[in-house]
């Protein structure tokens, strides 16, 4: 496969300064009614009730088998709730939200007058602060180590255009960076029979909250301790695996490739892979189905 690479000097901006995403293409939804923070509190992984004013937190949405109806990112906006799914996934998290308002006061609404614009790197803060406060809407956890910055769309090319002197992500640039940070991403390294904890997302997870859907698959598979699987990041050299190609120790296959990138940080082309339990050591050397051997970093 032809492997994704990160133009030098976008990747340079977003680790050194601040390079700009324009993520428009996520989805979002409010919440609005008396009861739409209970409501929400008992469908999402994380503490919604919790959120100050302004403030927001990652989350997932499970069925109750424990597996993943999607991931979003939800912020508290006075009494009404935003929350911020990946493109074309909106309709995929309403519809789970609506199987489950019965006598709620709460309402669910699309949002397409909303956008997201994303700014990543170490200046990120400084940046986000010329946004003009009649254009902002809020702020948002973000995936990149930056800021995601809420934004009416009707005002999206005047932030844009504002943003101008900062170097733009390509797409492909930011595939390089999630893979580098391990960022999972839903329908390439999460899907519907992914485990929260599968994916590293404990982060999404408050354990001190009130129940929720999926709640006791979680609590179950935190008291076990481990995971039959979990994402990892390997080391592939020059190989370029196809997503779903098996990854093998002797004649036991022991996972499977989901994300492949080539590198600046490490040098060569990397991997988000699934790997059994008992392969977890850092340094573990697999051999690639079709050639090639990785190694799990650490």
């Amino acid at each position: 496969m032809s492997v994704v690479q990160a133009v030098e000097s976008e990747y340079r901006a977003a680790n050194d300064g601040c390079a700009v995403f324009d993520a428009s293409d996520r989805e979002q939804l409010r919440v609005t009614g008396a009861e739409a923070k209970s409501f929400i509190q008992g469908m999402v992984t994380n503490d919604v009730e919790a959120l100050a004013e302004g403030a927001s937190c990652y989350a997932a949405l499970l069925t109750v088998k424990g597996s993943m109806v999607g991931d979003a990112r939800i912020l508290r906006l006075g009494a009404e709730l935003v929350i911020d799914t990946g493109p074309k996934r909106g309709g995929a998290v309403k519809d789970f939200l609506n199987k489950y308002l019965i006598s709620e006061d709460a309402e669910l609404h699309d949002a397409p007058e909303l956008a997201v614009v994303g700014l990543v790197g170490p200046s990120s803060g400084q940046v986000a602060a010329r946004i003009s406060a009649d254009a902002r809407v809020g702020a948002l956890a973000s995936f990149f180590g930056g800021v995601d910055v809420l934004v009416k769309r009707e005002k999206l090319p005047e932030v844009l255009a504002a943003l101008g002197d900062l170097p733009r992500l390509s797409a492909a640039t930011l595939e390089v960076l999630r893979v580098e940070k391990g960022v999972p991403l839903f329908g390439v390294d999460m899907t519907e029979v992914t485990i929260p904890l599968e994916a590293n997302l404990d982060h999404a997870i408050n354990y001190k909250k009130g129940c929720y859907i999926g709640q006791e698959v979680i609590a179950r598979a935190t008291y076990r301790g481990q995971m039959n699987k979990k994402l990892v990041q390997v080391r592939v050299g020059e190989a370029a695996p196809e997503p779903k190609t098996e990854l093998r120790v002797g004649e036991r296959k022991v996972g499977w490739v989901t994300s492949l990138v080539k590198s600046p940080k490490h040098g060569q082309n990397v991997a988000l892979a699934y790997l059994h339990r008992d392969f977890l050591a850092p340094g573990t050397s697999l051999a690639i189905a079709g050639g090639g051997t990785a190694e799990l970093l650490s």
